[in-house]
């Protein structure tokens, strides 16, 4: 009955949604070892065999060996492309972010012959999640059925990863990982031919070819000019490392819809469970004098579940507090003969989903795929012209992942707007259901069905069970104004983040002339 319900409300619901806001707007490993040589090269040393030197000529160049640097470094390498990857600091990154892959990703990452990565790093499977609220709880299991035994995600520490996936890249005798700071682009007449940039022994030096990648992460100094960056900035995370504990629902992701925002746990080793603090706002208590630890103490540590208290105060005593900046930003390419952005650089959203790294490893096949009929790559302007269809390509799994990583964590947060409690409510209360309102947003959740029609229809079938438990028994004026508010609410949640990744690009990527581009002819 209820699904009857859901089903037939939802089409209504999307209607009345875009009546209401427009209309109211209208008004380190044991097998290979790697180190840095003299020169910041990287080799790896297998039974004293040393990587071979490179002497042909450049085909791409990629600024940055982080996870979508390194694996599309090896992934290029393996089609027989002699790559170029400079990256600023080959040493193990310690982050607090980029430690859980979907079971989407994995999938990309045996796509790409890469599941291998995720051994000897103590890497945790993960089989859904369990989602807190009021001191009840729900368990989310991803829908698994149909795949290998070995498919699920996996939680990690995010540089053993990403050394892993160097090593693999630079055990190819055709990749060469040096370390250095890219200072620049060259370009001549308006079109890439390179990087400046400097050595570890700060030699100045231009590394030439005809495609330039740039995956220079978050932060990125060279995105300016290959892209019209609109970075939000929605909160921080603070991060923190529990030991001798163990997570009430093991091998899941833990998520409390806490006050004012989320507080995540996941293992990342046999040993170590992950903690992330979401705080909104640019601005985080101070680590060093003392405000995050008693912040954490007093808001945060009384909303932990029992079994993981005692190991959250241990933690936040222990001192090893981190943050860091949660980031969106729409994809928006100035596609730029010569040159392409690929990672978090590119496109960015709230990590609240851990959806970061399946988009990259998904945007990779999609590249690997297009350049493979392509002999060489000097025509800048031709294969500028064929790489455009790389952005409408990846936009049905990219948007549905950005989308529905926006929309829920402003769903979860909590909100003194009674129209936004319930919309909250009933997001919990509708995962809670299981059956298809389970499976269906936990399958667009972990990257295993990225549709965006899908997640649209989920989106508002929960605004639509929380309109109907507010009119049954019998509605009243009070609750049918606060019904329409929900609507209204949800609608000004959804729509903004779809209008930001492109409404054609993301539901129509047929009508789209470059996605019919062809390669070119040599």
């Amino acid at each position: 009955m209820i699904y009857e319900y859901i089903v037939g409300g939802v089409v209504l619901a999307t209607m009345l949604g875009f009546v209401l806001l427009y209309g109211v707007k209208g008004k380190k490993t044991t097998r290979a070892s790697m180190e840095i040589t003299r020169n910041g090269f990287v080799s790896i040393l297998n039974n004293g065999i040393c990587q071979s030197e490179i002497t042909r000529s450049t085909d791409v160049v990629i600024v940055g060996a982080g996870v979508a640097g390194a694996a599309l470094a090896y992934t290029l390498g393996k089609e027989g492309r002699q790559v170029h990857v400079i990256e600023r600091d080959l040493s193990e990154p310690d982050r607090i972010v980029g430690e859980l892959l979907q079971p989407g990703g994995y999938l990309k990452l045996i796509e790409l012959g890469l599941e291998d990565c995720v051994n000897e790093i103590d890497a945790q499977k993960v089989f859904g999640y369990a989602l807190y609220k009021d001191g009840k709880d729900s368990k989310l299991s991803y829908p698994l059925e149909k795949y290998r035994a070995d498919v699920a995600g996996r939680s990690f520490h995010n540089g053993r990863f990403i050394q892993r996936l160097r090593e693999k890249a630079a055990s190819l005798p055709n990749v060469r990982l040096e370390q250095g700071t890219v200072t620049g682009l060259v370009e001549e007449k308006g079109t890439i031919k390179g990087v400046h940039y400097k050595t570890k022994t700060s030699q100045e030096l231009t590394a030439y070819a005809p495609l330039t990648i740039v995956c220079d992460g978050c932060f990125s100094n060279l995105r300016r000019s290959l892209c019209d960056p609109k970075v939000d900035n929605p909160s921080c995370f603070v991060g923190l490392i529990l030991e001798n504990c163990d997570l009430p629902h093991a091998n899941h992701g833990h998520v409390i819809l806490g006050d004012p925002s989320p507080i995540l746990f996941y293992p990342i080793s046999s040993t170590e469970i992950r903690c992330l603090v979401d705080v909104p706002g640019q601005k985080v208590p101070s680590i060093s004098n003392g405000e995050m630890a008693q912040y954490l103490k007093s808001v945060v540590a009384p909303q932990v579940p029992p079994e993981l208290y005692d190991a959250f105060i241990a933690a936040v005593d222990k001192g090893n507090i981190k943050s860091m900046p949660n980031r969106s930003m729409p994809a928006a390419p100035h596609p730029t003969p010569g040159a392409l952005l690929m990672g978090d650089a590119f496109n960015m959203r709230h990590p609240l989903t851990g959806g970061g790294m399946t988009v990259a490893l998904s945007d990779i096949v999609i590249l690997r795929d297009l350049l493979r009929p392509l002999q060489d790559l000097y025509d800048a302007s031709t294969l500028c012209e064929y790489l455009e269809s790389f952005y409408t390509l990846r936009k049905p799994v990219a948007s549905t992942i950005n989308t529905l990583a926006g929309a829920l964590y402003k769903v979860f947060c909590a909100s003194p707007d009674p129209a936004r409690k319930e919309m909250r409510q009933a997001c919990f209360d509708y995962l809670s259901l299981g059956g298809v309102c389970s499976t269906g947003p936990v399958s667009l959740l972990s990257g295993l069905n990225p549709r965006p029609l899908n997640l649209v229809f989920h989106f508002f079938a929960v605004a639509v069970f929380g309109v109907g438990r507010l009119l049954l028994p019998f509605p009243s004026p009070k609750r049918i104004w606060l019904g329409a508010r929900l609507i209204y609410g949800a609608s000004c949640i959804i729509f903004p983040i779809i209008k930001a990744e492109g409404v054609r690009q993301m539901f129509f990527p047929v009508t789209v002339p470059a996605y019919h581009r062809a390669p070119p002819i040599h």
